[in-house]
């Protein structure tokens, strides 16, 4: 094998059922995917749970790696999958708030240097589960209307709803804890 990188080397042994090597390829890769998860999870907890069930699916499907591309998005795509699965078990869409609280203002688009990933990533667990799932594919994985709705089995339209209402709970968030200033969570994330 010409050119074999160490971590096609990790993958490798990873297929022929190595321990060792699976070990390395969690700890070469749990610290990135636990905050793929954590953005998807309600809590650390569940984070937790998605991150393990993620893992025991990569080293069960590794085969399927076909080492085109990059094997840290095909591990993502994994991980975002079992959270997807996770959300469609174990959550319903539950009616929030009164939606007239989070009618949107004028917002004036400008971000904030203030707020923290760490107080941002609170927020969208925050964010009632439907919400946070169309956020996150939307916002941070890139997915299409098209495709969110696909994933979730919700039409296009409820897929831009849900992450407008996501966005104006995120904003009444923002504003509650920053005061009167007006931001635009759009620019923030």
């Amino acid at each position: 094998m010409l050119n074999v990188t160490h971590l096609d080397e990790i993958i490798y042994k990873c297929r022929e059922g190595n321990s060792k090597a699976q070990s390395e390829l969690y700890r070469l890769f749990s610290p990135k995917m636990y905050g793929v998860c954590l953005r998807y999870a309600k809590d650390t907890a569940n984070a937790e749970d998605i991150l393990q069930e993620g893992f025991v699916r990569v080293f069960t499907k590794i085969e399927q790696f076909e080492f085109k591309g990059s094997f840290e998005g095909w591990l993502r795509r994994i991980m975002v999958n079992t959270a997807l699965e996770k959300f469609r078990k174990h959550d319903r869409l539950y009616p929030v708030e009164e939606m007239q609280i989070y009618e949107a203002t004028e917002w004036v688009e400008e971000t904030i240097s203030s707020i923290s990933a760490a107080e941002l990533m609170v927020m969208i667990q925050e964010l009632p589960p439907r919400y946070r799932m169309v956020f996150n594919l939307y916002a941070i994985e890139g997915y299409s209307h098209l495709e969110i709705g696909e994933m979730m089995n919700i039409s296009e339209g409820t897929s831009k709803s849900n992450l407008s209402r996501a966005r104006m709970i995120l904003q009444k968030k923002v504003l509650g804890s920053y005061g009167s200033e007006k931001i635009s969570v759009v620019k923030v994330i």
